[in-house]
C-alpha cells in the first residue's frame, strides 16, 4: 500500500495542510454519505416515518462514535508527540491500547442494547406508532459498532502514518458499498428498514477491515503491537488510556453536542409537531453530519501538524496553521450557509416528496437553522486546537458550554418565545454564545 511522503517539522504549513485536508476532508464526507445515502433511500422507499425511526436511533450512535472520537483524538495525539521524540514505540503502544479498550466496551454496551431493545428505543423517544421500525433498525445495525469505532479510531492513526488517501479509500469503499447496498436490500429485496441497517453495517464492516489489515502489515511506524499481560503494563494502560481520555474529552462532548442536538430536536419537534416534526428535523439532520464532518476534516488536518510542532516547540508554525484552519472554517461554513438558504426545495426533495407535510415543514426550517453552520465550524475547530496542544481544561469548558450549558436551555426557552422558529434556531443561539464566550475568554488572557 503507497504511503505519502509527509515531513511534518519542516515541510511549508500551507502545503502540509493540503495534504491532509483534501482527502481527510472527501474521506469524511463519502462517511457522512452512508447516513445520507440510507435517508435517501429509506424516504422513497419506506416514507417519512423510516426517516423519523432511524433518526431516533441516531444520539445513540452518536454516544458510540463520541467514545471514538475521543480515544482516536487523545491517541492520536499522544502518538504524535512521542513521534516527534523519536518513541515509536510508546506510540504504537499507546494506539494497540485504545482500539483494545474501545472494543471491550462499545461490544458490552452494544450486548447490552440488543438484550433490551424495546427499552432503548423508549429511552430514545419513540412514538408508539415509530417504535417497531426503531426496535428492527436497532437489532440490524448495533452489532456493527464495535466496527465502526475500529475505524474511527484507525482513520486518526492512518493519517498520522502519513497515508491520508488510504484512509480516504476506506470511507470511499465502505460509502460506495453502502449505496450497492442499499439500493439492492430496500427496493428489488424490500426488506424495509432492516435493509437499510443490514447494508450499513455490511459496508462499515468492510471499511473497518481494510483500515486494521493497513494498521497490522502495512503502517511504516504506527503498526499494532503486542500487549504484555502484567499487572505493571495493565496500571500503564489504565494510565494511558487515562491521559488520551482526557485529552480527546473535548471531542467526545462535541459529539455529544451532536446527539444532544437530535435528541432534543426530537423531543421537541414531538411536542410541537409530531411524528410530521420529527421526519423534518429527521431530514435536517442527514445533513449535520456533512456539516459536521467538514469542521472535523479541518480540525483533524490541522491537528497532526500542531500536535508535532507543538512537541518541538514551534509555536510559529503552530499558530501559522491554526489560522489557516480557522480561514477554511469560515469558507466552508459560508458555502453550506448559502447553500441551505436558496435552495431548500432540493435538499429536501432528495428525501421525500414535496407534496408531504413533512416537506413544508423542513423547507421553511433550513434557512434558519443553517444560521449555525459558521459557527458550528469555527467551534469545531477552535476547540480541536485546545486539543491538539494538550489544553485539555479549555477545550473541555468550551465543548460542555457548546454542547449542554447553551444547546438545552435553547431548545427549552426560544420555542416558547417564538414558536416553531425557535426550535430550528436553537443550535444557532447556542453556537454564537459559544463563539461570543470564547472572544471574552481571550480577550481577557491576552489583557493578562
Amino acid at each position: 500500500m503507497k504511503r505519502d511522503s509527509i515531513e511534518l517539522g519542516t515541510l511549508n504549513v500551507v502545503v502540509l495542510f493540503k495534504k491532509y485536508f483534501f482527502p481527510t476532508l472527501l474521506g469524511m464526507l463519502s462517511i457522512s454519505a452512508v447516513t445520507t445515502i440510507d435517508g435517501i433511500f429509506v424516504g422513497h422507499g419506506i416514507g417519512s416515518d423510516g426517516i423519523a425511526a432511524i433518526n431516533i436511533c441516531i444520539p445513540l450512535l452518536m454516544f458510540f462514535t463520541g467514545i471514538g472520537l475521543m480515544l482516536g483524538g487523545g491517541c492520536s495525539v499522544v502518538a504524535s508527540i512521542h513521534l516527534s521524540r523519536k518513541k515509536v514505540k510508546a506510540a504504537r503502544l499507546n494506539i494497540t491500547q485504545a482500539l483494545l479498550i474501545v472494543s471491550l466496551l462499545v461490544a458490552a454496551l452494544s450486548i447490552l442494547i440488543m438484550m433490551f431493545p424495546k427499552e432503548t428505543a423508549k429511552i430514545l423517544g419513540a412514538s408508539e406508532h415509530l417504535s417497531p421500525m426503531v426496535v428492527d433498525y436497532l437489532m440490524w445495525s448495533v452489532p456493527s459498532w464495535t466496527f465502526q469505532m475500529w475505524t474511527t479510531i484507525s482513520l486518526f492513526i492512518i493519517r498520522l502514518d502519513g497515508a491520508p488517501k488510504l484512509a480516504m479509500c476506506c470511507s470511499l469503499i465502505a460509502a460506495l458499498l453502502n449505496v450497492i447496498l442499499d439500493w439492492l436490500f430496500i427496493f428489488p429485496l424490500n426488506w424495509g428498514i432492516t435493509g437499510a441497517a443490514f447494508a450499513t453495517s455490511i459496508s462499515v464492516i468492510a471499511g473497518s477491515l481494510i483500515a486494521i489489515i493497513y494498521l497490522l502489515h502495512y503502517a511504516e511506524r504506527l503498526r499494532l503491537c503486542l500487549i504484555k499481560i502484567s499487572i505493571k503494563s495493565i496500571r500503564l494502560m489504565i494510565r494511558n488510556i487515562d491521559y488520551q481520555c482526557r485529552i480527546g474529552f473535548s471531542a467526545f462532548l462535541t459529539e455529544m453536542t451532536l446527539a444532544t442536538l437530535m435528541f432534543m430536536g426530537n423531543v421537541i419537534f414531538m411536542k410541537y409537531l409530531g411524528d410530521n416534526g420529527v421526519a423534518a428535523f429527521g431530514i435536517a439532520c442527514y445533513y449535520i453530519p456533512f456539516v459536521f464532518m467538514i469542521g472535523n476534516a479541518i480540525a483533524q488536518s490541522a491537528q497532526p501538524i500542531i500536535s508535532y510542532n507543538w512537541g518541538l516547540g514551534y509555536a510559529k508554525r503552530v499558530m501559522t496553521t491554526e489560522r489557516i484552519a480557522l480561514a477554511t472554517s469560515i469558507v466552508c461554513g459560508g458555502i453550506i450557509t448559502f447553500i441551505f438558504c436558496f435552495f431548500p426545495h432540493s435538499l429536501v426533495g432528495l428525501f421525500i416528496s414535496l407534496n408531504e407535510e413533512t416537506a413544508s415543514i423542513a423547507i421553511n426550517g433550513f434557512p434558519y437553522f443553517s444560521i449555525a453552520f459558521i459557527f458550528f465550524i469555527l467551534n469545531l475547530c477552535i476547540i480541536g486546537y485546545y486539543q491538539s496542544v494538550e489544553r485539555i481544561k479549555s477545550a473541555i469548558f468550551y465543548a460542555v458550554f457548546r454542547g449542554f450549558i447553551f444547546l438545552i436551555p435553547c431548545f427549552i426557552l426560544l420555542p416558547k418565545l417564538i414558536g416553531v422558529k425557535g426550535i430550528w434556531l436553537a443550535l444557532a443561539a447556542s453556537e454564537i454564545l459559544t463563539i461570543a464566550l470564547i472572544i471574552i475568554k481571550y480577550k481577557i488572557h491576552n489583557n493578562k
